[in-house]
C-alpha cells in the first residue's frame, strides 16, 4: 500500500504537468511567441518529467530517486523561467512549479 505522502506527490506531479502545458499552450497564444520560446520549451521540459517521475514513483521504481532529482531541477528553473512574465498563466505555474520541487524534496527526504 503507498504511503499518504507518496499518493500525494502523484498528485501534485500531475498537477505540475497540467499547469506547464497549459502554461506552454496559452504563452503560445501571446502577442510576441517568440519572446515566449524559452518558457515554452521548459513548460514542456518539466510536464515530461513531471509525467515521468509520477509514473516511476507510481510503480515504486528503483531509478525514481534518479528521475526525482532531474525533476526538483527542472521544475525549479521552470519557476524560474515562469516568474520573468507577468502573465496570470505563467504566475501559477511557477507556483505550481515551485510546489512540486518542493513536494519532491519531501519525499526524497523520507526515503
Amino acid at each position: 500500500m503507498k504511503s499518504e505522502i507518496t499518493d500525494n506527490l502523484e498528485h501534485q506531479l500531475v498537477k505540475c504537468m497540467t499547469a506547464c502545458e497549459t502554461c506552454a499552450t496559452l504563452c503560445l497564444q501571446e502577442d510576441n511567441v517568440k519572446m515566449m520560446a524559452h518558457c515554452i520549451m521548459i513548460d514542456r521540459d518539466c510536464a515530461d518529467i513531471c509525467m515521468l517521475t509520477a509514473q516511476f514513483v507510481a510503480r515504486n521504481s528503483p531509478h525514481a530517486k534518479h528521475v526525482m532529482k532531474e525533476c526538483i531541477e527542472i521544475c525549479r528553473k521552470c519557476a524560474e523561467e515562469c516568474r520573468k512574465h507577468d502573465t496570470d498563466h505563467c504566475q501559477h505555474c511557477a507556483d505550481i512549479c515551485q510546489e512540486t520541487a518542493e513536494a519532491c524534496q519531501n519525499w526524497m527526504d523520507k526515503k
